[in-house]
C-alpha cells in the first residue's frame, strides 16, 4: 500500500475541537442522581469529575429536552426545556458551570429533522387544517389514489413500515398524511419553510448564550428532501451499508458502493446551505463554537462536504466505525478519510461506537467481526467476550493515535459488551416494535452503567435506589465485573488503558501530529502500523505474533506483551534511548 503524505492541521491550531476527544453522554444511562431509575443531569453533574480524571476534553450530551420519550429523547417537544425527567433548566446550567470548571467543553445534541407530534408546532397544524401556514411548518401532503387512501410516496420508515401516517380530520373523516422518516411521533419539519429556519436558528442561540460549546446534529444529512418526493426503490437505514437499492443486503461493515445522493431524503445539496447558515451564526460568538453531524454518508468525498471550511467542523467518520476487525479495510478506511477531509482543510473525527450501534467490544467478538448487527437478543449468535475485549482495547489505542478528533461512547471505558440477552418484553426502542422484533433494536447498547460492584442496580443511582426503584434497562450480571470501582486503580484494567491512552495521547500531540504508514504495515498479513508524532503504532490482527521492531520501547500496549505482539494486540512504540 502506498505511503500517505502527513496530514497537516495547521489551520487549526488553537481550535479545541480539532484535537478534542469528546466523550458521549447518553444521559438516561450515565448516572441517577435521584434514585429513581432514570439517569439524570444533577447526576451528570456529580459524575464530571470522573470524567475529568479520564483524560476527556469535552462532554456530549445526547438529547434532554422536553420530550414524550417515544424515540429515547430525540422526539422533543420543547427545544428550550429540561425533560423533568432529567431535572430542570437550573440544574444544566450548574452542570455546564462544573463542567467548565473543570476545563470540559460542553456540545448538546440538537435534532433538526423533526420534532416530537406533541410539539405545540404540530399540535397547531392538526387544529389549523390542510393548506393552513401551521401545516406549512411540516411535510403534509394528500394521498394518492380515489379517495386520498394511498400514501404520498412509497417512502418507508427508517424504523421499520412506511414514512406516512394520515391524520383525522376534525368532523372524523380521514384527511392529510404527514412525512415522518422515523417513528410516527416524529413529524419531519419542513426545511423549505422560512419559519422553521428562523425557529431553529433561535433554538441555537438559545444554548449559546446560556454558553454551550457546540452542538451535535442528529440526521444532519436528512433535512432536505427532494423536489416533489419522488417514489424511491430502494431501502433505507441509518447506516451506510444498509442504505440499498431494490433488495436489502446484509449489513457489512464499510463500502456499501450505494450512491446515498440517489436517495431523495439523504444528503441533498440544500442540507448545505442550511450549514453555511449555521456556520455564521456560531462565528458571532467567542470561544471557537462548533457544530458536528451526524450524516450517515458515503463515499468520504461526499462526508467531507459537510466539513469544508465554512459549514460544519466535525462530522462522524462512520466508514471508520464500520471497517470492523479487518486489517485491509482498517487501512483502506483510514487512507479514504484523510485524504477526503485534507481535501478540504478539516481534521478527521473517529469514533468506535455510539447510543446507535452494538458495542465495538461486542461486534468484534462475533464470527464475522465486520458484521453490524442491529442488535442482538439471546436467540442469535452470542459474542465471544474475551475476544471481543481484546479487540476493541486494541482498535481504541488505534483510534486514540491517529490525527484528528475522536469521540467515545460512555461506558466503553470500563470495556462494556452490548446487553445481549436483553428480554423483549424490557425492550424500549421504536424500531424493535415497528418491525416486529426482525430489528432487535438499540436497547443492548444504552443499559445504565455500573458505577459500583456491590450496590443495587451496579451503583447506578449514585445515592441508593428511591422506593425500590430499578434501572430504566436491566443490567447483565457480567456488569459486575465491569463496575468502575474494580477497575479504578487496577493495573491492566480497561479503565487504566484508556486513562493512559488519554494521557499518552495528550502527552505526545498525537491528536495535531500527522499519519504516515510505517514500512511495517502488511494489512495483507493482518498488520496496521504507522507512525505519528514519533510514536509507532503496531496493531496485530492476524493469526501470529509479530517481532517488536529494532529501536524501538513499549510505552504502552492493549494487552500483554513480551518480545512479540500476539494477536489482537495494539503496542505504542517509542524510539529507544541510545
Amino acid at each position: 500500500m502506498p505511503q500517505t503524505a502527513p496530514e497537516s492541521h495547521e489551520a487549526h491550531h488553537g481550535t479545541w475541537w480539532s484535537d478534542a476527544v469528546v466523550y458521549q453522554v447518553y444521559p438516561r444511562s450515565f448516572a441517577d442522581g435521584n434514585g429513581d431509575g432514570m439517569g439524570d443531569i444533577p447526576g451528570i453533574t456529580q459524575q464530571l469529575p470522573y470524567l475529568a480524571e479520564l483524560g476527556v476534553d469535552a462532554v456530549w450530551l445526547s438529547p434532554f429536552y422536553k420530550s414524550p420519550q417515544a424515540d429515547a429523547g430525540y422526539d422533543v417537544a420543547d427545544y428550550r426545556v429540561v425533560d423533568p425527567l432529567f431535572g430542570s433548566n437550573e440544574d444544566f446550567d450548574g452542570m455546564l458551570d462544573k463542567a467548565h470548571e473543570l476545563g470540559l467543553k460542553v456540545i448538546v445534541d440538537l435534532v433538526p429533522n423533526h420534532t416530537s407530534d406533541e410539539h405545540v408546532w404540530f399540535q397547531e397544524a392538526l387544529a389549523a387544517g390542510p393548506g393552513s401556514p401551521e401545516r406549512a411548518r411540516y411535510m403534509f401532503r394528500p394521498g394518492k389514489g380515489e379517495n386520498g387512501e394511498i400514501e404520498p410516496n412509497n417512502w418507508n420508515s427508517i424504523f421499520g413500515g412506511p414514512a406516512w401516517t394520515r391524520t383525522t380530520n376534525a368532523d372524523g373523516t380521514p384527511g392529510e398524511w404527514y412525512l415522518h422518516l422515523f417513528d410516527t411521533k416524529q413529524p419531519d419539519l419542513n426545511w423549505g419553510n422560512e419559519e422553521v429556519r428562523e425557529e431553529m436558528r433561535s433554538v441555537l442561540r438559545f444554548w449559546l448564550d446560556k454558553g454551550v460549546d457546540g452542538f451535535r446534529v442528529d440526521v444532519a444529512h436528512g433535512m432536505i428532501k427532494a423536489k416533489g418526493l419522488p417514489d424511491w426503490e430502494g431501502a433505507a437505514a441509518m447506516v451506510e451499508g444498509s442504505i440499498t437499492e431494490g433488495e436489502a443486503t446484509q449489513e457489512k461493515g464499510t463500502g456499501s458502493g450505494q450512491d446515498l445522493s440517489k436517495a431523495p431524503f439523504f444528503d441533498q445539496d440544500g442540507v448545505h446551505e442550511i450549514y453555511r447558515d449555521w456556520h455564521r451564526l456560531l462565528a458571532e460568538y467567542p470561544g471557537d463554537r462548533m457544530l458536528v453531524a451526524e450524516a450517515w454518508v458515503e463515499p468520504a468525498e461526499r462526508l467531507a462536504r459537510y466539513v469544508r471550511p465554512d459549514e460544519m467542523q466535525q462530522a462522524f467518520n462512520f466508514d471508520f466505525l464500520l471497517a470492523g476487525w479487518d486489517a485491509e479495510r482498517l487501512a483502506t478506511s483510514i487512507d479514504a478519510s484523510i485524504e477526503a477531509v485534507a481535501a478540504v482543510g478539516a481534521p478527521v473525527t473517529w469514533v468506535l461506537s455510539n447510543h446507535d450501534t452494538v458495542r465495538h467490544p461486542s461486534r468484534f467478538g462475533l464470527s464475522d467481526p465486520t458484521t453490524f448487527p442491529k442488535g442482538i437478543a439471546a436467540e442469535d449468535e452470542q459474542p465471544d467476550a474475551a475476544l471481543g475485549l481484546a479487540r476493541a482495547r486494541a482498535a481504541t489505542l488505534v483510534e486514540l493515535a491517529l490525527p484528528g478528533s475522536a469521540y467515545l461512547y460512555q461506558g466503553e471505558e470500563l470495556g462494556l459488551p452490548e446487553h445481549t440477552t436483553l428480554p423483549a418484553e424490557a425492550r424500549q426502542d421504536p424500531s424493535f416494535f415497528r418491525t416486529h422484533g426482525e430489528e432487535r433494536g438499540r436497547d443492548g447498547c444504552r443499559v445504565p452503567l455500573p458505577w459500583t460492584a456491590d450496590a443495587p442496580g451496579y451503583g447506578f443511582s449514585l445515592h441508593g435506589p428511591r422506593d425500590g426503584a430499578k434501572p430504566w434497562l436491566p443490567q447483565p450480571a457480567s456488569f459486575g465485573e465491569h463496575a468502575a470501582d474494580v477497575q479504578d486503580g487496577v493495573d491492566g484494567s480497561t479503565l487504566e488503558l484508556y486513562r493512559a491512552a488519554l494521557a499518552f495521547r495528550r502527552e505526545h500531540g498525537l491528536g495535531r501530529g500527522s499519519h504516515l504508514w510505517s514500512a511495517l504495515h502488511d494489512p495483507a498479513h493482518g498488520v496496521v502500523a504507522f507512525l505519528n508524532s514519533g510514536v509507532l503504532v503496531l496493531t496485530n490482527m492476524g493469526d501470529s505474533p509479530v517481532a517488536l521492531p529494532a529501536g524501538f520501547s513499549l510505552a504502552l500496549a492493549s494487552g500483554p506483551v513480551e518480545d512479540k505482539v500476539p494477536s489482537d494486540t495494539t503496542v505504542y512504540l517509542v524510539p529507544s534511548k541510545s
